[in-house]
């Protein structure tokens, strides 16, 4: 699943190709996309309307249109956006400058909704917590958070409500670099530990968004390059490789459902 890095390089890649132009055709070509609401009346909304500004807000990309409605894409599994003609699309939007674009999906989980924009704001906030790069992202708010919950900490930080934008690769990446086992309690770190994670995730998360998120199956930006991130990953997907740190195996259990890696050596479950 795309998370905030790859969801960031996208929004800043579409911003300069989108702001400003109006949508002068709109084909949505999967039902599903736009469910319970129908295809063609999501289509016309969107139709002859102009693309005011791109935004991001966690997973969620944010198209903001002159007309006062959103467009507020979710991109789940397998959803991405691209200018050149590709399978499984879902979605074509067709500019006023002549560019096509379109919205791809192979497993069509993906999520468009039409919002008005006083609707857009309540709407976020009840699904997502501050921007974890952003001022409202503090050690503070993340202690909060952690001394309430006996569940993993590793489930705790994959609560959008908790750290907006954070999924499972960044999540082993920041609980390395914090040396904090993913199976402990949340309610058990402490003062220090709870700081050193509230670093960690930033750390990470400005590396993914550096190197255009991790390309692990078929994830492309909207210029078709390849993310670099999985050439920098310390634990995620490497059980049976050596931790960089200290050269212990890297071990992989599960949390949640999830595939969790950690070291062993560095992030002691005691």
């Amino acid at each position: 699943m795309p998370e905030l890095p790859e969801v960031e390089t996208i929004r800043s890649q579409l911003a300069p190709r989108l702001t400003g132009r109006t949508l002068v055709r709109v084909e949505i070509l999967d039902p599903r996309l736009t469910r319970p609401i129908d295809l063609f009346e999501v289509a016309g909304e969107l139709e002859g309307d102009s693309v005011a500004s791109v935004e991001r807000r966690g997973k969620y990309l944010v198209l903001r249109l002159e007309s006062g409605l959103a467009l507020l894409v979710h991109l789940r599994m397998t959803g991405s956006f691209g200018f050149e003609p590709t399978t499984h699309e879902r979605a074509v939007l067709e500019l006023d400058d002549g560019t096509r674009l379109a919205y791809r999906d192979v497993r069509r989980f993906g999520t468009w909704l039409v919002l008005e924009n006083a609707e857009l704001e309540p709407y976020l906030a009840a699904k997502n917590g501050p921007e974890p790069l952003g001022a409202r992202f503090t050690g503070e708010w993340l202690a909060a958070r952690l001394a309430v919950r006996r569940a993993p900490v590793k489930a705790v930080l994959l609560d959008q409500r908790v750290v907006a934008g954070l999924g499972n690769i960044y999540a082993d990446e920041a609980l390395w670099r914090a040396r904090i086992n993913p199976l402990r309690p949340a309610e058990s770190l402490d003062r220090d530990e709870v700081c050193r994670l509230h670093r960690a995730i930033r750390v990470a998360l400005r590396a993914g968004i550096e190197r255009q998120g991790s390309t692990l199956t078929d994830y492309r930006t909207p210029e078709g390059t390849r993310g670099a991130m999985q050439e920098e990953f310390r634990v995620y997907g490497r059980d049976g490789l050596p931790c960089p740190r200290c050269g212990t195996t890297i071990a992989k259990t599960r949390v949640v459902g999830r595939g969790t890696w950690y070291c062993p050596r560095c992030q002691p479950l005691g």
